[in-house]
């Protein structure tokens, strides 16, 4: 069962119509960049909860979360409403497997994600630890339109912070976009367009690609880079190429 404390409201970032960060102060227990915790709200007398992934870098007391409002959403439609003051549920231990820990030695770490589950790597970025082993990491975020490139401010400080470390690379599928790439993320990797974009080889041999989204463009794009790039998923007790994380 899990623990629940009480988080309270400081801010909300309304982003687009349907993106919008809620910003926390929550006595959670310590976390690891990448994992995920629980948000809930009583409903009707129901205790609805869903996973989340935290934004912010453990080490900064404001808890982040990145949302999108799903239309006759149980939960995500209440949380699109709370305000500053406002208090909800947090799970106090955070979860998930999806941290920098877990990946093997590679050269070069690819971060690709779509909407809002780029929250994990913003995770992992903004906290710097265990990232002094990569030569190159690539960040990849994939959206419909521009406007929902939220964090692209964000992404872009990192880049600088990072000097020539880290490279970030926007996907825009449904418009033309100066400086993005246009298409699916599967599809920019089998014809060689983000690898040229990057300047970049994706190889197995001195790669690990991490995948965290839409569960289509995870299945597909793992599903393609073992069929064209000798890749395969990793697990501890057989290392591998590709480490993912849906987000439903």
């Amino acid at each position: 069962m899990s623990e629940w404390v009480i988080g309270h409201v400081v801010k909300v970032n309304y982003w687009t119509a349907r993106l919008f960060s809620l910003i926390l102060h929550a006595p959670v227990d310590p976390f690891i960049a990448g994992q995920f915790t629980k948000l809930g709200m009583d409903i009707n007398g129901e205790k609805i909860q869903r996973a989340y992934s935290y934004v912010n870098a453990p080490r900064n007391k404001h808890l982040e979360f990145y949302l999108v409002t799903v239309p006759d959403g149980t939960l995500s439609l209440p949380l699109h409403l709370l305000t500053v003051g406002d208090s909800l549920l947090v799970s106090k231990k955070a979860s998930g497997f999806f941290v920098l820990d877990e990946i093997p030695h590679c050269n070069n770490l690819w971060m690709l994600a779509t909407g809002t589950a780029l929250g994990p790597y913003l995770s992992m970025l903004e906290q710097g630890e265990g990232l002094e082993r990569f030569q190159k990491i690539i960040l990849v975020h994939a959206t419909r339109s521009a406007k929902d490139l939220s964090y692209l401010p964000l992404m872009l400080k990192l880049q600088q912070r990072y000097g020539g470390k880290l490279q970030v690379q926007t996907v825009v599928s449904r418009e033309k976009v100066p400086g993005s790439l246009s298409g699916r993320v599967p599809t920019l990797i089998a014809n060689g367009a983000l690898e040229a974009a990057v300047d970049l080889r994706l190889d197995a041999e001195k790669s690990h690609v991490m995948l965290c989204g839409n569960p289509n463009m995870v299945r597909d794009t793992q599903k393609m880079l073992k069929d064209t790039h000798g890749m395969r998923k990793h697990f501890k007790h057989k290392p591998g190429h590709i480490t993912s994380e849906n987000y439903w």
